[in-house]
């Protein structure tokens, strides 16, 4: 229990990091093709190591509707979800855009309830509550620059992209079908390849220099590739619960690495504006009891 809650910590971590170093590379990367290079190579690493596994026989008994299914994962979740990541962090600071993706745990909730028939509790409810009053703490007094108007539509593309994608995820590996590994490789796949397709034709292919090849390469194989790998072996000790809440603590450590390595300060109100939402967010997060 405790390698396993250490290995998903450190993955946090690694994804936390990806913010800094995504807004920085968005310094001499145009988003698009940053974004695709990303997941397409990082597509490249996992599939070498899941033609060596156990797993890859999956990917022959896929059927027509598999593949549709997956190709929609991979459009909505990595296409869409993670190109306007990286699109609205060309425009909004990392601690204002992670705060905004961090309400996805609610629409999920809503979303869950509608499609998946997944009701939500007393608790649930309250925590939906209590997360949109941390929203409007962080955020009072509403006033904003006017060239974050473009950020906050991106932001919320990128909000509704992600919770479709939570539910249509949630749908796929629900049936116990295919394999989490399987789903990830075919769909960030599609959806990687298409990300990099789209950045090549509208932001063509500039020349890097080693900075930027190194936090491309690094964000593919160390954040994406090989703390995917780590995340999946911790949640086979792991709960849902117990990943949830280290999975959470995201919101704070990208707010610290940002007033680190960005200079992005908030001030107190913000702050706690981001701990009621937190708060929220994992009241939201809580399971509806089974009736017995």
């Amino acid at each position: 229990m405790l390698k396993a809650s250490l290995q998903a910590v450190f993955v946090t971590f690694l994804w936390s990091t990806s913010w800094v170093l995504i807004k920085i590379g968005l310094g001499t990367i145009p988003p698009l093709l940053f974004a695709g290079l990303r997941y397409s190579l990082a597509f490249l690493i996992l599939l070498l190591y899941y033609l060596r596994s156990p797993k890859a026989v999956e990917i022959r008994q896929l059927s027509k509707r598999d593949w549709l299914r997956l190709g929609v994962l991979g459009v909505i979740f990595y296409a869409l979800t993670q190109g306007a990541q990286f699109l609205g962090l060309l425009y909004l600071p990392a601690v204002t855009f992670s705060l905004l993706l961090n309400f996805s745990a609610v629409i999920i909730a809503l979303l869950a309830s509608v499609f998946l028939k997944e009701r939500l509790n007393w608790l649930q409810w309250l925590g939906i509550a209590v997360s949109l009053i941390g929203g409007l703490v962080f955020f009072y007094p509403f006033s904003f620059p006017e060239i974050q108007a473009i950020g906050f539509l991106v932001a919320a593309l990128a909000l509704s992209a992600n919770s479709f994608s939570s539910i249509l995820g949630r749908a796929i590996n629900r049936s116990g079908k295919i394999s989490a590994i399987t789903v990830t490789v075919v769909s960030m796949g599609i959806g990687g390849m298409l990300l990099l397709v789209a950045g090549v034709a509208s932001q063509g292919m500039p020349e890097f220099g080693l900075s930027e090849w190194a936090i491309v390469v690094w964000l593919a194989a160390v954040n994406t590739a090989l703390a995917f790998t780590l995340w999946n072996h911790s949640l086979r000790t792991l709960s849902a619960a117990q990943s949830s809440i280290i999975n959470n603590t995201m919101l704070i450590q990208i707010a610290l690495l940002a007033w680190i390595f960005l200079g992005e300060r908030i001030s107190s109100m913000e702050a706690a504006g981001m701990a009621i939402a937190l708060v929220g967010t994992l009241m939201v997060q809580a399971r509806p009891r089974k009736e017995s």
